[in-house]
């Protein structure tokens, strides 16, 4: 089977790119698959580390907004369909699959084109511009949450199947989860919540978290703060301005970037975080009880829709970003884990939402379309 994939921007577009390459790869040894994407997106960086060939071509999002540079974009995109119609005719694939970004625009529609069958997965709860405007052209829409079907109109089929994400549910022994814990410096004698804003960090969670820690609100509680690498520095600035020495913080570990994340979610009693589609997924799996801060302003506002998923299932509480200070921050953190058994309830009815066998289901939709 030959498979192109096309997958730009952000990682949450990226990596189900990946993971269902990965799958493909595991089923049938013989297939060879590309990626296509742009010059600017993670995937310059994110594919090739896992040994799968990128192709590159001009692609920008729509925009409805007349201006010069809308016009060059949309210029460019036109030709992008056309560079997209030449890897295809000299790639001769089987299917041609889009996970989401920009880029999905002109490579479905360059398959349209040529009669290759077509399959795009949406992460979002709330879909993108790029899936509702290619609805008619795909043959099948694959989709995380079960909310984003009613939202996709016009649509040949859609399937719900969930998002492949890395982080699995960890049952660990006693003592590896304190050896787990011990080695970023906390204990098992308090909860311990986990803290990230996505890879880049986010500023506005960042500063409630100082806000919190400058007047020491988490006696009750342990933090393990993932700042993001770009905020570190300044983080560390800020709390030496309030003479706290950042390698010296009671309850609390700042890092930049957490790498073993599979190990550290999977301990941590509650999760603090934005609402990106994988997070959402990566929650769930875990069943672990969350403090959603969607980021606002972002396409359709997915990431609040992304949220109520798990706050309609009562799994998370939702704080909206102007809204965010260290006082509420720090109330709905011990309303949660200073009583168990809500924290066990959040947990559990987290778990309801997640999907098992999530690339299984992806890899038959494939097949099907292939055959």
């Amino acid at each position: 089977m030959k498979v192109i994939i096309a997958a730009a921007g952000t990682a949450g577009h990226i990596n189900p790119g990946i993971a269902i390459a990965n799958k493909i790869k595991q089923e049938d040894k013989t297939s060879e698959i590309i990626f296509i994407g742009t010059t600017r997106g993670l995937e310059n960086d994110l594919v090739p580390r896992t040994g799968y060939k990128l192709k590159t071509i001009d692609a920008y999002g729509l925009s409805f907004k007349i201006s010069i540079e809308n016009i060059k974009h949309m210029i460019k995109t036109i030709e992008g369909i056309g560079e997209a119609k030449k890897i295809i005719k000299e790639f001769k694939p089987d299917i041609v699959i889009g996970t989401g970004g920009y880029i999905c625009g002109a490579v479905i529609t360059a398959a349209h084109s040529l009669k290759i069958p077509t399959l795009l997965h949406e992460s979002n709860s709330f879909p993108g511009k790029a899936v509702k405007m290619l609805a008619k052209k795909t043959d099948t829409i694959l989709v995380s949450f079960e909310d984003a079907i009613p939202r996709i109109k016009n649509a040949k089929k859609i399937v719900y199947t969930g998002t492949p994400v890395k982080i699995k549910k960890q049952t660990y022994k006693i003592n590896k989860k304190q050896e787990i814990v011990e080695k970023i410096g906390l204990t098992l004698t308090k909860p311990i919540i986990l803290i990230f804003g996505g890879s880049q960090g986010s500023q506005k969670i960042n500063e409630a978290i100082l806000g919190i820690i400058q007047n020491k609100l988490n006696k009750e509680y342990q933090i393990i703060w993932a700042t993001g690498s770009k905020q570190y520095d300044v983080i560390k600035e800020k709390l030496e301005d309030m003479n706290i020495n950042i390698s010296f913080l009671q309850n609390a570990k700042i890092v930049p970037y957490i790498y073993n994340m599979e190990e550290i979610m999977n301990v941590a009693d509650l999760i603090v975080s934005r609402s990106g589609a994988m997070t959402i997924t990566e929650i769930s799996n875990l069943g672990k009880p969350s403090i959603l801060i969607p980021l606002p302003n972002v396409s359709g506002n997915h990431q609040m829709y992304n949220a109520k998923v798990l706050e309609n299932k009562k799994a998370a509480k939702i704080i909206k970003n102007d809204e965010l200070n260290a006082s509420i921050l720090n109330d709905t953190i011990k309303e949660i884990v200073l009583n168990k058994n809500k924290q066990i309830e959040m947990g559990k009815n987290a778990e309801k939402v997640s999907t098992k066998d999530v690339e299984s289901k992806i890899y038959k939709e494939i097949i099907e379309l292939v055959k």
